[in-house]
């Protein structure tokens, strides 16, 4: 049966309209792509995509499974030489007992150089965060790795640093930049990794799976924005 000129009109505006829509979708998304490659290019964060989390100055992403460690990270030396930028204290130490224990005395000399720098409260680090520490001394030649932030005593508790599960450092005469991109291939699942490149330093943390990472564009250092300890916290007097 003959279509009438009505219903002929009808289908070819409706074509019309639908080849518009796909050669506008084909230029928002060029445009959007070329915008994405520019911002990127001028070392800014981009848009994010559902997997990309963004909150003012942060990017981050939780890790794909194949960007992990097939297999865990093989034992360290145990080696540890960790300087406090806050306390002007350099510790160098062994984690490990001959028998291949963690060595208690080892970790209460950490505990004490990971000290809040504000309270001077100390909170034991937990040894997986130490272990990954040692495969920085390892990998770096035993250069001091400069502790910027370590235990904090302070009223957010969900932070990993209130934890003792996370450390903000860097290496003395390494980019933080091949610091973070070494400390990528430890990750078997259950890190947090964090790049400051505008301060300069990289934040390690473990946490349960997944992974995450993330850049954070602020030239604010991290541990001053929570300066605030716990409510009712008093300073303890120094020990004569």
């Amino acid at each position: 049966m003959p279509r009438s000129p009505l219903t002929a009109l009808l289908g070819l505006s409706l074509a019309l309209a639908h080849v518009g829509a796909l050669q506008a979708t084909a230029k928002g998304g060029s445009r959007s792509a070329r915008a994405s490659a520019a911002v990127q290019e001028r070392g800014k964060p981009a848009k994010t995509s559902k997997r990309h989390v963004r909150r003012g100055s942060i990017i981050g992403r939780v890790v794909s499974d194949s960007e992990l460690r097939s297999s865990p990270a093989p034992r360290p030396s145990g080696d540890i030489r960790v300087y406090s930028i806050n306390y002007k204290e350099e510790l160098q130490t062994n984690i490990y007992n001959p028998d291949g224990s963690y060595s208690v005395e080892a970790a209460k000399q950490i505990a004490h150089v990971f000290r809040c720098r504000r309270t001077g409260e100390e909170h034991e680090i937990d040894p997986r965060l130490l272990t990954i520490l040692s495969h920085v001394n390892d990998r770096f030649g035993g250069r001091p790795i400069e502790l910027l932030s370590g235990y904090r005593f302070q009223r957010k508790t969900t932070s990993n640093h209130f934890h003792g599960t996370a450390s903000d450092i860097r290496v003395a005469g390494v980019r933080p930049r091949d610091l973070r991109d070494f400390v990528h291939t430890l990750d078997a699942g259950g890190m947090g990794v964090g790049f400051y490149p505008k301060v300069g330093f990289v934040h390690v943390d473990v946490r349960p799976a997944p992974s995450f990472r993330w850049i954070d564009y602020s030239r604010s250092d991290p541990d001053s924005r929570d300066k605030q300890p716990p409510r009712g916290w008093k300073r303890r007097k120094l020990e004569s």
